[in-house]
């Protein structure tokens, strides 16, 4: 009989895990309140039940009788996942207190401050009052964000004073534990850089070049590798690794996005899990590793991966398909100079589907391969002219 592994939710973001999961013989449960989603398709069996609710899945665990849990592309389902594997004494994931310090903003920026670690300076709020006072002291701009979510949500800049109380207020209502940290801007660009570590130490990397176009706050597009990884890798590196020992944490991803400016940088988050729109899939082509099956191996606690002679080469990206406004998709364009670099399409929404959230809504992602860090760089930044979502 196969083993059960039980991966939370079922978005396009987890589709790479399922199908891992699958190529390892796992029979794969998927659980979300979503069943629309279209990755739980690919699962061997969906479990109708909120993810990010830690005690209902936990109980769904039991039930099922799991022998593995596997976190999503996704902060809540990444901290209900370490929750149940302590509970069950599953391997693979860290405690769940640890799990909160890296996720949760304000826990992570007291951990980077009693550190030195090299992030923006913040602090935590519950409360609006005290939080406008608190932009009104120091200089602006400064960006405010919930503490518990991701993709932008929430996020605002405050670059008046006027601006204060409609973001505190926002960011406040959107958080569901009901607080936002204030933090200080720093002005660089995005890039990502996903580890692999094994007894703390940094055994593989991949880094990348990430763009926001519709929504400022929402990355819809990647390009391989940073243009800046030779400056910043041996410090990443380090970063990555003094965490890892203070912390304790298990082998296995650690993702950090990261602003940077001429030979400065800043780390603005750290996740322990897949990383979203089919992210896996443009590591893989890189670095001739099967990207969503390290992560899972390592969540389901098998034997850390040797990916010591694995190394990034070539230049690789992915786009998310977006609107720029709410309709019914009329059109979707591609030009035929980016289709000569697509290696995978992936589309759950098509012409006659309604748009109701463009500015959060992704109707498909675009997995790329370029023959040169010109033509990807010229792409990328003229992307717009390249993919178009028409609506009516």
């Amino acid at each position: 009989m196969n083993k059960k592994i039980l991966i939370l939710n079922g978005s396009h973001s987890e589709i790479p895990l399922i199908n891992a999961a699958k190529n390892l013989d796992y029979k794969v449960i998927t659980a979300g309140n979503d069943p629309s989603l279209p990755g739980h398709k690919y699962a061997d069996e969906y479990c109708n039940e909120d993810f990010s609710d830690k005690e209902a899945v936990l109980s769904l665990a039991v039930d099922l009788g799991i022998d593995a849990i596997c976190s999503p592309a996704n902060d809540f389902g990444a901290l209900t996942a370490a929750y149940v594997a302590e509970a069950l004494n599953l391997p693979g994931h860290d405690t769940y207190e640890t799990a909160l310090t890296l996720h949760h903003k304000d826990r992570f920026k007291i951990f980077t401050e009693k550190h030195d670690f090299p992030s923006p300076r913040a602090k935590s709020f519950s409360g609006s009052d005290k939080a406008i006072r608190f932009v009104e002291d120091l200089e602006l701009p400064l960006i405010v964000k919930p503490v518990d979510l991701t993709g932008g949500k929430g996020v605002s800049v405050i670059h008046e004073n006027k601006q204060a109380l409609q973001a505190v207020r926002s960011a406040l209502s959107m958080s569901r534990v009901g607080r936002i940290v204030v933090e200080e801007y720093f002005d660089g660009t995005l890039h990502s850089f996903s580890s692999f570590i094994v007894n703390g130490e940094v055994t593989f990397y991949f880094s990348d070049n990430e763009y926001s176009y519709i929504n400022p706050y929402l990355v819809t597009t990647s390009a391989a590798p940073a243009t800046n990884i030779d400056r910043f890798a041996t410090r990443l590196i380090q970063s990555v690794e003094y965490i890892s020992k203070v912390l304790g944490l298990v082998d296995g991803v650690v993702h950090i996005q990261y602003l940077a400016d001429g030979d400065s940088f800043s780390i603005i988050e750290i996740t322990r899990r897949c990383s979203g729109d089919l992210y896996p899939y443009p590591v893989s082509m890189a670095c001739a590793v099967d990207w969503g099956e390290v992560i899972v191996k390592a969540e389901a606690g098998w034997e850390a991966t040797n990916l010591t002679e694995s190394r990034q080469r070539g230049f690789v990206g992915r786009h998310c398909l977006m609107s720029e406004g709410n309709g019914v998709i009329k059109d979707i364009f591609i030009s035929d100079k980016i289709r000569s670099y697509i290696v995978d399409k992936y589309l759950w929404r098509n012409k006659g589907d309604l748009i109701g959230d463009f500015m959060s809504t992704k109707i498909g992602v675009l997995v790329l391969s370029y023959p040169s860090i010109d033509e990807m760089e010229d792409i990328t930044a003229n992307i717009s002219s390249h993919v178009r979502i028409d609506v009516r």
